[in-house]
């Protein structure tokens, strides 16, 4: 990923703090407090003597050239470096909400496409303009939750306990694959059933090879289970197993390149479980076909890739606010 050289000096300029002390948002760092703040960040550099503003405009080269997911979401180190200079702590002459700050450093990621806010958590963030998607501090679904993201994790979860397919799609899987770096995520809709051929929605993943996989969903809001008769609520796996099927099978219409292509990889998402005989139920037809072509998600895979992420929740599922409670997650 590469910055014009005006971005990267004048983020250098913020992290030097070379600014008149009565106009300035930022701290001013002298030699050994940059070695200070890029140890906060996590490395190891160093200042060498050199002109600091420089320096830095340099070292911030170097950690935008390091491995990244995608072209909408900048190396974990440049993230780090954003989320350490805007730490509400550090607030120069205006408050911890820092509006003055955020205003001068949008200003010059805007002409690369970024732009940061702070989020429910109080810190600082990287988002894509184009994409709106958000560089996150660590977007492993199995890391521990703080407090907040385990309340949000409940509210999701009530909202999916009475939610409908179409929301379940719209509300939450379209942003959800849209933050995880698919594009051209288009919802089938469920107006006419004729021509979904078991799709509910297709999208795009471009791999840092920039070959393109294209990917199909089949979403279910309830649980999937494999018993003979179906619960009210619940679907058999089998009629999904063969939904997906038929979707790699079929093909759809990429506006982008205008040409017809067939879907190379399908998801099964489940609103609610996937119980243990459906998935081995699956597991096993998988294995005897020999097919990766096909994987499976249930709700606790949506929830936990939805808080990592850091998406807003859906209108839904946002309760009332309730002024004597200050630890609301939104």
């Amino acid at each position: 990923m590469e910055f014009k050289k005006r971005t990267l000096m004048e983020i250098a300029d913020m992290i030097c703090g070379n600014f008149e002390t009565e106009k300035s948002f930022f701290r001013y760092r002298s030699s050994s407090y940059l070695t200070e703040f890029f140890q906060d960040c996590g490395t190891t550099h160093q200042h060498d003597g050199s002109t600091r503003k420089q320096w830095v405009a340099e070292t911030l080269r170097q950690f935008l050239a390091e491995p990244h997911p995608n072209s909408s979401t900048p190396p974990e180190t440049f993230s780090r470096v954003i989320r350490v200079l805007m730490d509400p702590g550090d607030a120069v002459n205006e408050g911890p909400e820092r509006s003055g700050a955020l205003a001068l450093l949008n200003t010059a990621l805007g002409r690369e496409g970024f732009e940061t806010f702070y989020a429910l958590d109080k810190r600082c963030y990287l988002r894509h303009l184009g994409t709106g998607a958000v560089a996150s501090a660590s977007t492993s679904p199995h890391r521990p939750f703080t407090a907040s993201e385990l309340k949000r994790r409940e509210l999701l979860t009530a909202y999916l306990e009475h939610s409908a397919e179409d929301p379940l799609i719209e509300d939450v899987l379209l942003p959800l694959f849209r933050q995880l770096g698919f594009h051209r995520v288009t919802a089938a809709g469920h107006k006419d059933k004729a021509l979904e051929y078991g799709k509910d929605v297709w999208m795009k993943f471009t791999l840092p090879t920039q070959h393109v996989l294209y990917f199909g969903i089949q979403a279910k809001r309830g649980k999937l289970d494999a018993s003979g008769i179906s619960q009210s609520g619940n679907t058999n796996i089998a009629e999904i197993h063969n939904q997906a099927t038929m979707m790699l099978g079929h093909e759809v219409f990429d506006p982008e390149i205008g040409k017809r292509v067939l879907v190379d990889h399908a998801f099964i998402v489940a609103g609610g479980e996937i119980t243990k005989a459906a998935r081995n139920w699956l597991g096993n037809k998988l294995d005897a076909s020999k097919r990766s072509q096909i994987m499976f998600m249930d709700r606790d895979d949506i929830l936990n890739l939805f808080v990592v992420t850091n998406l807003p929740l859906p209108k839904g599922a946002l309760p009332v606010p309730d002024p004597s409670d200050d630890d609301l997650p939104f």
